[in-house]
């Protein structure tokens, strides 16, 4: 009997001691509560203890945490919406605030949450969309880190860099903006293709307009080529008159029967005309 009260008390004061003795390590942090009621934060790591029985520690990473959130709506100041996809690295400075105020890691994501876009609400209601996806970006992010970070204090939180890491037009609006876009482009194309066809018609104009003044010009040397031509032969024919009239005559006269004759005609000429007295006298 008394073996096993002695039995009984070891493991007692064994149990005890288990339960008074607690570890923390070089990425953890802890909160004592005692009766439920948060007293204590233990930052140190290695080996401490507790008041068994009454007391109880609750465990949080030390090491840098991600948050990572749904894209979300926002309004710029232009009126567009914006859809906002943002990360954020967070530490736990304080786990006794913490675990007064959002009790967990799952309770400091939601309120990290609702501080983040909070702020960029705020922001991004200063800018226009394209400020927001170009110019202003990195201004934009350090202001919404350092804002987050000071009302995150107050949980016991640090939040150390916020980033956006997609700025995206909502689906619908995408569609519009890219439709007009594609409408612009086609009305540029037209506009293009309108001063081209204007210009060709103009070159073409230009270049029958030259074509005509060529072929007035062409002709009318012609004309003048020909007329001094017309000159030269009646000068001549003139000059031949005057040296012998009956065979210049004669000439003619033979000229207009080849005429005559190559088409076949029938004429009747009386007996003495030239051509018979030709032929007589070249018997």
């Amino acid at each position: 009997m008394a073996k096993n009260i002695v039995i009984l008390i070891i493991a007692v004061v064994l149990v005890t001691i288990n339960m008074s003795v607690y570890t923390i390590s070089m990425t953890e942090q802890a909160v004592i509560t005692q009766l439920g009621k948060p007293v204590k934060n233990v930052e140190e790591p290695g080996l401490h203890f507790k008041t068994p029985f009454i007391q109880k520690i609750t465990k949080f990473p030390k090491q840098l945490l991600d948050y990572d959130s749904a894209p979300t709506e926002i309004l710029t100041k232009d009126k567009k919406n914006l859809l906002i996809d943002n990360y954020a690295k967070w530490r736990i400075i304080d786990s006794l605030k913490l675990l007064q105020t959002v009790r967990d890691v799952n309770g400091a994501q939601s309120r990290l949450d609702d501080i983040i876009y909070s702020e960029f609400r705020v922001e991004l209601g200063r800018h226009d969309l394209a400020d927001t996806i170009s110019i202003t970006r990195d201004e934009i992010m350090r202001l919404v880190t350092e804002r987050s970070n000071e009302k995150a204090k107050a949980y016991g939180i640090s939040v150390l860099d916020v980033r956006i890491k997609r700025a995206d037009m909502p689906q619908e609006i995408a569609n519009s903006i890219y439709n007009r876009m594609r409408t612009e482009r086609e009305r540029i194309a037209k506009e293009y293709r309108a001063q081209g066809k204007e210009e060709a018609q103009k070159i073409r104009a230009k270049t029958d307009k030259e074509k005509i003044v060529l072929l007035a010009e062409a002709y009318k040397k012609e004309q003048g080529i020909r007329g001094e031509g017309d000159a030269e032969s009646i000068k001549i024919y003139a000059k031949s008159l005057e040296k012998d009239p009956e065979f210049y005559s004669f000439i003619r006269s033979m000229e207009a029967y080849k005429i005559l004759f190559k088409e076949k005609s029938t004429i009747i000429l009386p007996p003495d005309t030239e051509f018979f007295r030709f032929l007589k006298e070249s018997k």
